[in-house]
């Protein structure tokens, strides 16, 4: 299971206080990037390795002074080198590789500043050491969490309807019935709305779902419960030490949240059910056939 936001902020920040006086390429580089992997809890040798070699277009060649394969090039410069030098030169180690092997992102460093680069988006962020747990989640493809891309899909059909039946005669079987099974199930569409229709950043909640619970499904029930805690309580009344995948839920006023219910239980079945109703794409649907498919549901 990958760290926390919480957790990856604050080896940001001890990473950012411990190598505030770097500057020496020779000296310092695979230090600092074997430190900076651990900010994710990536080992750096896992994934990715020093000085590879590569051919360049102009038939010389050139050694890349950090490879991740498909994800990461990283080109490391003592502090006053230029930058925008480095940012051409991995440009050219870039171009040189096979295809397969070219990375999203290109990062250039020298110890204080960084240059990242998303190649997909065309999108460049500048930002300091000091600034890195202001900046750290722009690197959570270290962790598995890229960008997804959004493909079009058809209207929420009786596919979205079957997936929430199941849930529901599934929990009911297990004895999770009545009342406390209607209003569950009225909170899980509502999130699953929420989350393609701006209400919550774009797959917060299958982001929860998929990577903060367990494959078993033992734990499902107690991050969705504390979820719709943290959903029935304004931002400026909630815990500073809320884990950070939960504080960016924005307050939901009204009753829907209010009421106190039991957990509802899950294993891997109803978890994979879950997140296979979180890939639809529920910005597709009008609130006005909510009624419909709580019809067909409770039929």
């Amino acid at each position: 299971m990958r760290l926390s936001w919480n957790e990856i902020q604050l080896r940001a920040k001890n990473f950012s206080e411990i190598w505030k006086d770097a500057r020496y390429e020779k000296r310092e580089t695979q230090s600092f990037w074997n430190e900076f992997f651990d900010i994710f809890g990536v080992r750096r040798r896992d994934v990715a390795r020093y000085e590879e070699k590569v051919n360049l277009l102009n038939d010389s060649q050139g050694f890349i002074d950090l490879f991740w394969p498909g994800v990461l090039l990283v080109e490391q410069k003592s502090l006053g080198r230029s930058l925008a030098m480095a940012m051409e030169q991995a440009s050219g180690y870039f171009d040189a590789l096979n295809e397969k092997d070219r990375p999203r992102y290109q990062l250039v460093c020298d110890f204080q500043n960084f240059w990242l680069l998303d190649r997909d988006e065309r999108k460049e962020t500048r930002f300091l050491l000091a600034e890195l747990p202001q900046f750290v989640e722009i690197f959570g493809f270290m962790i598995g969490m890229q960008r997804r891309e959004f493909r079009e899909q058809d209207p929420v059909n009786i596919q979205v309807a079957e997936r929430i039946g199941q849930i529901h005669d599934a929990l009911k079987n297990s004895g999770y019935s009545g009342h406390n099974l209607e209003l569950f199930l009225v909170r899980l569409v509502f999130c699953l709305f929420a989350d393609d229709t701006g209400i919550f950043e774009r797959d917060a909640f299958l982001y929860l779902i998929e990577e903060r619970t367990s494959e078993d499904g033992s734990d499902v029930g107690m991050w969705l419960s504390r979820l719709f805690q943290v959903l029935n309580t304004p931002t400026e009344n909630r815990q500073q030490n809320l884990d950070q995948d939960l504080s960016q839920f924005p307050y939901i006023n009204g009753d829907l949240f209010d009421e106190s219910i039991d957990i509802a239980d899950f294993n891997s079945h109803l978890r994979s059910i879950l997140i296979d109703a979180c890939k639809f794409d529920w910005s597709r649907i009008s609130p006005a056939i909510f009624g419909v498919l709580f019809q067909s549901v409770l039929n």
